[in-house]
């Protein structure tokens, strides 16, 4: 069990389980991993773990915001541990791979709307999409 699973999950007032740690330590080696990704990974580490149960420790680690999900758009939902900064992403439209990518103009530029409509806006979502660069060969 990696010991930042173990804090961040102390820290988030969640008990500290195999399985939650588990997903955490696959998600931190794996940024942008798919549920079935992760319940792969879970289970080799464990032996037998019910996907529900990932999905459960998915759902509860998006709760707490420990994890975030994204879900560009065709792609299944993505899972992360770089959460609380607004980052954006680029998605290769060939083999769906994903890469963050830092505000290009500072931290949360994208949470000014040109008309908020009366919403109070706390986190904006940003996909570019395009080739990677090994689907442009």
């Amino acid at each position: 069990m990696g010991a930042w699973s173990e804090t961040a999950l102390r820290e988030a007032g969640l008990r500290v389980t195999r399985p939650r740690t588990a997903v955490l330590d696959v998600l931190v080696e794996h940024p942008h991993a798919t549920a079935d990704l992760v319940s792969q990974q879970v289970t080799a580490r464990l032996g037998k773990v019910s996907k529900q149960a990932v999905y459960d420790v998915l759902a509860a680690c998006v709760d707490a915001g420990l994890v975030r999900q994204i879900e560009p758009a065709g792609l299944p939902a993505l899972f992360e541990t770089r959460t609380g900064d607004n980052h954006h992403h680029l998605v290769c439209r060939a083999c769906g791979r994903t890469t963050d990518l830092d505000c290009a103009t500072g931290a949360r530029p994208c949470l000014t709307p040109s008309d908020d409509a009366g919403y109070t806006v706390d986190e904006a979502e940003v996909v570019f999409w395009g080739l990677c660069p090994n689907c442009q060969l």
